[in-house]
């Protein structure tokens, strides 16, 4: 039996939103056309997928292995178009994904000197889809930010390099020379406090009840404009921080806080050799800055290791 990917398309979408008038709104089809996709389905897979009842849609044991699977595979097939799309032009192409804050610069240019026939594009990535533009073929190799969902994916560490703390300007905190993570316990993290574990276990609004609801956030630029507005703090790794300054943010060290680990990562299945030789070319040349620019950050990483007696002006809160 082969698997009919529009009825798995269908499957996820009632999957994720436990709901099918609100997934058929997502797919542009009508609820009843849905609900004979996904009873088709579960006739090709000899099992049901969802529980009906009154309580609402809920998965079933293989339902859950289902979306497991399904997800993953469907955004293979997506891949498997978008390489095929591409491998049938005439000048070949490598598409680089890349988080802010990161240049890439050097590595492309000594891949474009070995392979000056290629058309290198770059895509900038968030969080959330730094993985996902690789698993679904925007992107043929990324530079991402650890920790991300290894499934399926290769991954090569690059570097590591200092969180800092966004304050806005005036903050109490914003004219330390550094701060510690207790020193923002009380503060309001516009991220997912799991991005900041540290933070996430002093945090008072995590202890005094409902947390205060961060908005929907796409975008650093998005983030900083928050910061600035004293809606929050957040936490950002030092390169982002020095490319998206401004007058009204202040970054400050924060010593006691885990570095940024950024790493290379390609799908696992892929065997090309661009993505080969890309990689190769982003490991040499960072390594090679990494040599000669490695006092750039000095001033930053001592201000994380000094025992808090340089606080200036507005320590006190």
């Amino acid at each position: 039996m082969d698997l009919d990917l529009r009825k798995l398309r269908y499957f996820v979408a009632v999957a994720e939103e436990l709901h099918y008038g609100r997934a058929a709104e997502r797919l542009h089809i009508a609820q009843p056309v849905l609900s004979r996709q996904i009873r088709s389905l579960e006739d090709d897979l000899g099992a049901e997928v969802f529980d009906r009842s009154r309580r609402g849609t809920r998965l079933t044991p293989a339902g859950r292995q289902l979306l497991e699977d399904a997800v993953p595979l469907l955004a293979s097939a997506e891949a498997l178009l978008r390489r095929v799309t591409t491998a049938a032009r005439d000048t070949p192409s490598l598409t680089v994904g890349f988080m802010p804050g990161i240049t890439l610069t050097p590595a492309t240019t000594a891949f474009a000197e070995r392979h000056p026939g290629v058309n290198i594009r770059l895509l900038r990535t968030s969080w959330a889809s730094q993985v996902e533009v690789l698993r679904n073929g925007r992107a043929d190799i990324g530079v991402v930010r650890l920790p991300v969902d290894r499934q399926g994916i290769e991954v090569r560490p690059l570097f590591q390099e200092p969180r800092v703390v966004m304050l806005p300007q005036g903050h109490p905190l914003s004219g330390r020379a550094s701060v510690t993570v207790a020193d923002l316990a009380a503060e309001h993290l516009l991220q997912d406090p799991d991005a900041v574990p540290e933070w996430r276990d002093v945090a008072l609004e995590l202890r005094d009840g409902p947390r205060p609801e961060v908005p929907v956030i796409h975008q650093v630029e998005e983030k900083l404009e928050l910061v600035a507005s004293g809606a929050g703090i957040c936490v950002l790794p030092l390169s982002t921080a020095g490319f998206y300054t401004r007058p009204d943010v202040v970054p400050v060290p924060v010593r006691d806080i885990g570095p940024s680990e950024v790493a290379l990562a390609w799908p696992a299945t892929r065997r090309s050799r661009l993505v080969h030789d890309f990689a190769e070319a982003v490991t040499e040349t960072m390594a090679a800055t990494e040599t000669m620019g490695g006092t750039e950050t000095m001033g930053v990483t001592e201000a994380m290791s000094a025992p808090g007696d340089r606080d200036g002006p507005g320590a006190s809160r």
